[in-house]
Formats: C-alpha cells, structure tokens, sequence
C-alpha cells in the first residue's frame, strides 16, 4: 500500500520562499501573484509599480526577500536601473527579470549586472513558474540537509 507524501519530501516542500514583485501593470501584477503563490511554495512578500517605491521596500526590509521578479518598464523608473541597484543581504537571494521587451541584448545586459534570470512575459510564463518551483525545491533540500 502506498502512502501519500509526507509535508517536507521533496514532492511538497515545507518551505515558503518571499517574493516581492515589481510590476506596474495591475492585472499582470494580481495574476502572476495568484499565478505563483498556487504553483510554486512563494508567498508574495510585496509588491511595487515603481523603482522608488521598490527601493524603499527594499531598503526597509533587506532581509525579508528570496526572489525578486522586475519588469523593465515601470509606473515610474527602470527595472535594469532597479536591478543594478538591489542589494543582496544573504547568499541565495536571486533577481529575475519578467518583461515583454526581452532580446539577446536585454539577456546580455542583465547578465552583466548580476540578474539570475530573464523570461520573457508573452512566451516564457512556464519558463518563470518552473525556475521558480526550482528554487523552492533548492531551497527545501538545502534546509533538509
């Protein structure tokens, strides 16, 4: 007889990554969250339309994030700007770009100023829910071990 898994295998991780989000188009911005937070262990932490708005929650609350998702365009500011400027206070934290103006030199640049991963929105979503269920599972055996 089978048993069903356990809260804490690798199948379901007992572990609740902290996301803050960047996005200034609202609906994009609900539903990347619900999106997430069903699919993948990530509690959304925050959100922000802008570069200032981010900053300042981030500045508040370095400690308080595992994944950051940023579009490129925002309500006000750059999400390149943004990422160049996010300062990382514990090993493991990772930057992730989520935009529809991604090409090999947008790659390229991020590359260069440390972001973890780039997906684009209109044909990478699985792409973005898959690193992100990744890095729970990273996380969740890294803990167990």
């Amino acid at each position: 007889m089978m048993q069903a898994p356990r809260l804490g295998t690798a199948l379901q991780p007992f572990v609740n990554l902290q996301a803050f989000v960047i996005e200034d188009n609202p609906t994009i911005r609900e539903n990347l969250v619900g999106t997430l937070e069903e699919l993948t262990c990530l509690r959304v932490a925050g959100t922000s339309a802008t570069e200032d708005e981010a900053l300042a929650w981030l500045a508040a609350n370095p400690q308080a994030w595992d994944l950051i998702i940023v579009d490129l365009f925002l309500k006000q500011g750059s999400g390149i700007h943004l990422a160049q400027r996010i300062q990382r206070a514990r090993p493991g934290q990772k930057v992730v770009v989520f935009s529809n103006y991604i090409n090999a030199s947008v790659r390229k640049r991020c590359a260069q100023i440390g972001v973890d991963a780039v997906f684009d929105k209109s044909t990478e979503i699985d792409a973005l829910v898959e690193y992100c269920a990744h890095q729970c599972y990273r996380v969740s055996q890294a803990q167990a071990a």
